[in-house]
């Protein structure tokens, strides 16, 4: 089956934890860390949700400054990830639906932006599209298919 530019593809290397990720022709690694089981070999998987979610926001706050022509000279992002418990839920029947997913994002703008247009720019930050898919409904399809997408990288 032929893959498209903006599909990816994960296998796994070994028995371990680490993972292989291929998407156009980028190659990236994705591991636990040693203490979970894994070898550090990489990102975890909420560090590269975390780096999709910091990546597209940045991306689309320079696409918006840019295109306002707006003296942003620079975007850093640092991003958190925790299950805190939902006071809301403590009587909750089902304990699984008593945490809430918190993402923490600490935007900086560099630059001699107006406060008018700073404040703009966080607004902006809430529309990139990781945002949006991370908060929008979500329905995620799987479906066992044969043979396997790719072939095990030798050695594995």
């Amino acid at each position: 089956m032929a893959l498209s530019p903006r599909d990816v593809v994960v296998t796994e290397i070994g028995t371990g934890l680490e993972q292989r990720i291929e998407t156009g022709r980028h190659v990236l690694a994705s591991d636990e860390p040693v203490a979970a089981g894994g070898g550090d070999a990489g990102p975890d998987p909420y560090a590269l949700l975390l780096a999709a979610l910091g990546s597209c926001t940045s991306m689309t706050l320079r696409m918006y400054a840019n295109q306002k022509k707006w003296p942003l000279e620079g975007v850093s992002i640092r991003l958190s990830h925790e299950r805190i418990h939902a006071r809301d839920c403590a009587d909750c029947e089902n304990k699984d639906d008593a945490r809430v997913e918190r993402i923490t994002r600490e935007i900086s703008l560099a630059g001699p932006l107006s406060e008018e247009q700073r404040q703009r720019l966080m607004q902006i930050a809430e529309r990139c599209p990781v945002n949006r898919s991370l908060i929008g409904p979500k329905e995620i399809v799987s479906r066992l298919v044969e043979p396997p997408l790719v072939e095990p990288p030798r050695g594995a």
